[in-house]
């Protein structure tokens, strides 16, 4: 099927809407940790556990998320999830008790992957359909809304400091973003409707697939750190106001933005290979130089540069998993959802028992492991 030019440009901004949401989502709460520590009176461990319930949420809604996909496709299931985050920021902003921020954060986890599996498919079916390259550009947008988040967390923090407020703003702009996909998205068929899908089910990915997925694992552990501790990284070793400490998720979230608006081009002319190699090692030594300064600007500097390494990594891994289809996609992406299941505690109970620091280097070590698992993937 070709689509027009209008079509494609319509589903083009539907499914960019759902990244930018989806971006906005996740830099909302993450710009916020502090505030839900202290509101929440979280040690280091309990935040950690606090981010491991949205990765326990993800890998358990897989199978849930490939059955929605088998049953009703890729439209359904982005406008169920689209609709649900909204709540999600509602019952952060008045939780006030430990065990029901994190029944909270997994239902959060729930939703978020779904929305994820099921835009990246779309935005697979859109190539396929317009014979177009635009999966890198799409997590530009993605990468656009974390770095919107930060930038909105920063100023309402100027004129409120209360959180509630914060989090009913995030909340409509998400109400407005799923109400303007559900115009646009492509009608795909059910998965289970797919050439060949006849008596798959969900599986973890082996063979070819499982490079794709070692990959994802190790890149959401670095994304996902970078989302989740810069805050809390510049505010406790850096000594940082609340409000500066927004700095290192916007440096983050802006570099890795403007990398993505030229990823597929690179991509092209370079090779995934070479662009998760280069990446990988960037993002590695970057942020073993910055724990080693210990200061502010040698911290937002490194996660600056950690943006523009990881770039590359979801784009490259999504694209190489979806050429085996929908279910192949959503259990390369829960590979990625078990890094950012492990990730999170890992770093709060290193944290916790040593230093910020010491977890920040845990998370250097995993990209240059990208690095070298980049070269044994069949890209």
């Amino acid at each position: 099927m070709s689509l027009s030019a209008a079509r494609f440009r319509r589903a083009h901004l539907a499914i960019a809407t759902l990244f930018f949401a989806l971006g906005i989502n996740y830099g909302t709460w993450a710009a916020r940790i502090p505030a839900l520590k202290q509101q929440l009176q979280m040690n280091d461990a309990e935040v950690g556990i606090f981010l491991l319930a949205s990765g326990l949420g993800a890998v358990f809604s897989f199978p849930l998320t490939a059955w929605i996909l088998q049953r009703f496709g890729t439209r359904t299931a982005c406008l169920l999830a689209a609709g649900g985050l909204p709540l999600v920021l509602l019952l952060l902003a008045g939780v006030s008790n430990y065990p029901a921020g994190v029944s909270i954060m997994v239902f959060e986890g729930v939703l978020a992957s779904c929305l994820n599996v099921a835009m990246n498919t779309q935005a697979v079916e859109l190539e396929a359909q317009s014979g177009r390259m635009v999966m890198s550009r799409l997590h530009a947008i993605f990468s656009l809304g974390l770095f919107s988040a930060a930038l909105l967390a920063w100023l309402v923090q100027s004129i409120t400091p209360l959180l509630w407020q914060h989090f009913v703003l995030a909340a409509v702009l998400l109400i407005s973003a799923a109400i303007y996909a559900a115009g646009g998205l492509l009608p795909t068929r059910p998965a289970a409707e797919e050439p060949g899908s006849q008596g798959r089910r969900f599986a973890l990915p082996a063979g070819a697939a499982l490079g794709f997925g070692v990959l994802a694992f190790c890149g959401t552990i670095v994304e996902g750190s970078m989302n989740d501790w810069t805050a809390l990284y510049l505010k406790e070793v850096a000594g940082a106001s609340e409000r500066a400490a927004v700095t290192g998720l916007a440096a983050f979230s802006a570099t890795m933005l403007i990398s993505r608006w030229f990823g597929d081009a690179w991509r092209l002319r370079f090779g995934a290979r070479k662009l998760l190699l280069g990446g990988g090692l960037l993002t590695g030594l970057a942020l073993l130089l910055g724990v080693g300064l210990a200061g502010f600007w040698p911290g937002v500097l490194a996660f600056a540069l950690a943006g523009l390494g990881m770039a590359a990594v979801s784009p490259c891994v999504y694209q190489g998993a979806a050429r085996h289809g929908a279910i192949t996609l959503a259990a390369v992406t829960t590979m990625g959802s078990i890094g950012a299941l492990l990730g999170p505690p890992l770093l709060g109970f290193v944290a916790h028992a040593s230093s910020l620091a010491w977890a920040m280097a845990i998370v250097a070590v995993m990209a240059l492991l990208i690095a070298l698992l980049s070269r044994s993937v069949r890209w």
